[in-house]
């Protein structure tokens, strides 16, 4: 694959970090710890889906809160790899800490989650930040694709390793039992080892540059505030063309989160998924996700990073339409491979597009206000979701509510001019 890079080892580094912390948010998150939580570990599955849900709004608030200050502290006192590191130290311990709670201790299950899911969220802050500079300005888009594919891959293939060796065999890996659900907690520490081991490249070979410079006798803590206030009263004016963009990231981006959050839960409801279906239909998404992003990164760097994101949302709103409207499971699995394909592009393009607006020495604190926007109002979609199927006693018209995020996305989308936001940033590659 040519990236054209500044420095291939670098990039390829760089895109390993995305394939190591996959592993957490396709297992824990997603696909195995989370269900074990509210089956083995909880009162029962309503109450267990309750709690781990307050786990997950928690770590968005959290998030949403931290990113932009943590960001410009790093930017400030070139503290971004020792944040980078201390992330994913904390990542990988919460992911061993897991192993641990048995049925019924909930509050520990649920503290070390959220320590590890925050840890995580903010490793994932300052790893963007360095795309601006281990790519050019002519080929952030294919580097951006690439790392988001090959987390898409990451994930994937240590879900295989987790099914196969502990989870759907008589003769779980290293001797784990099966009792008191050991072999499914094993998981846990799969993650920790995949997530720490593919992590150390990013640590060996992307250099940080030199921290900016502060007053003389002023904290790195002054002068991350002031640069936070400073971006605040430039807002309309020097970075219009980014607020723009994080405004409709965060109405499009809701109608994605609800989809990957409720897609399963629709699968089954509508079209009588069993619990094998939705795992396999699961992991076509990511595998589809995966390719879509590797694939469209060119098209990215030929078109421009709107017109990507635009693009994708073309495209997710006519699949969303599809599944809403479809009786036929072939056509569901159709809608749902092809708005998977286009869900990889749309985060890959939107991470490239917002690191060509970036002014230099602002990328940590500027992908801060990137994953506040991914965070802040990522409870709108299955709130939304939930009312009107609850209203109209109808999933199809619950998930109906999906469309509109894209088109008032896309419609927020159209007053992004990429043009100037590029020469706003003064980059010159």
């Amino acid at each position: 694959m040519a990236l054209a890079r500044k420095n291939s080892k670098a990039t390829m580094a760089w895109a390993l970090y995305d394939f190591a912390n996959s592993s957490f948010t396709t297992l824990v998150v997603t696909f195995i710890y989370a269900t074990y939580f509210t089956k083995a570990i909880a009162e029962n599955e309503t109450v267990g889906t309750t709690q781990w849900s307050l786990a997950v709004t928690a770590t968005a608030l959290i998030v949403a809160l931290l990113s932009p200050y943590l960001g410009a502290l790093a930017d400030r006192g070139g503290l971004r790899r020792r944040f980078l590191f201390l992330s994913t130290v904390v990542a990988v311990a919460g992911s061993v800490a897991l192993f641990f709670p048995m049925q019924g201790q909930v509050l520990w299950a649920l503290v070390a989650f959220t320590i590890a899911n925050v840890a995580f969220e903010m490793g994932t802050v300052f790893y963007n930040a360095y795309l601006p500079e281990i790519s050019t300005r002519d080929t952030i888009g294919r580097v951006s694709g690439f790392g988001w594919g090959l987390g898409y891959i990451g994930g994937l293939l240590c879900l295989v390793v987790a099914l196969l060796g502990f989870v759907q065999t008589d003769t779980p890996l290293l001797g784990f039992a099966t009792e008191n659900g050991e072999n499914i907690r094993a998981t846990n520490l799969l993650v920790a080892v995949w997530y720490g081991l593919f992590a150390i490249p990013i640590f060996l070979w992307v250099k940080d540059r030199k921290p900016s410079t502060t007053s003389e006798g002023e904290s790195i803590f002054r002068t991350a505030n002031r640069q936070i206030r400073n971006t605040f009263h430039e807002i309309r004016r020097r970075y219009r063309q980014i607020l723009r963009l994080l405004i409709a990231r965060l109405v499009y981006n809701d109608g994605l989160i609800t989809i990957f959050a409720f897609g399963g839960i629709y699968a089954q409801g509508t079209f009588g998924f069993e619990t094998e279906d939705v795992i396999i239909f699961g992991i076509g998404l990511n595998v589809a996700a995966g390719l879509g992003a590797l694939a469209f990164g060119f098209l990215d760097d030929f078109v421009g990073g709107r017109r990507t994101v635009e693009i994708s949302l073309f495209g997710l709103f006519g699949f969303g339409l599809v599944a809403v409207l479809t009786s036929s499971v072939t056509w569901f699995w159709i809608a749902g491979l092809g708005a998977g394909m286009l869900s990889g592009p749309n985060q890959a393009a939107s991470r490239s597009l917002m690191g060509r607006f970036i002014p230099r020495e602002k990328e940590t604190e500027f992908y801060g206000f990137f994953a506040f926007s991914g965070k802040a109002t990522a409870f709108l979609g299955p709130l939304l979701l939930g009312q009107v199927t609850l209203l109209f006693h109808s999933q199809r018209a619950g998930m109906a509510t999906v469309l509109v995020f894209f088109v008032v996305g896309w419609l927020l989308l159209r007053t992004v001019d990429e043009k100037k936001g590029i020469a706003l940033a003064g980059r010159s590659t």
